[in-house]
This record gives structure tokens, sequence and C-alpha cells, in this order.
């Protein structure tokens, strides 16, 4: 009976411990999808104008 405790505790204080450290790992998943799309956006304005500049001088 002693044992069966121990492992239920062992297994509560686990998931207890996963929870920050899923958190946190989402939380650095979220910040790096917004800056690869921020980086794609900016890549695209700088494609973008730089084209329309290159029209614009004649090459």
């Amino acid at each position: 009976m002693g044992r069966i405790l121990l492992i239920i505790a062992a297994v509560i204080a686990g998931l207890i411990l996963l929870g920050p450290l899923v958190g946190f790992i989402f939380t650095l998943l979220k910040w790096a999808l917004i800056i690869g799309l921020v980086g794609a956006g900016v890549m695209l304005v700088m494609r973008f104008f730089g084209r329309s500049a290159d029209e614009h001088r004649g090459a």
C-alpha cells in the first residue's frame, strides 16, 4: 500500500513539474513563430520595394 501511494505521489509531482516546462516550451515556440513571421514580412517588403526601386531607375 505504501509503495502504491509513493508511485502516485511521484506521478503527481512529475505532472506538477511538467506543467511549467511545457508552458515554457510553448512560449519559446510562440516567440520563434512571431520572430519568423516578422522576418518573412520584412523580407517580403524589402523585396517588393527593392524591385520597384530598380524599375524606377531604369534597370
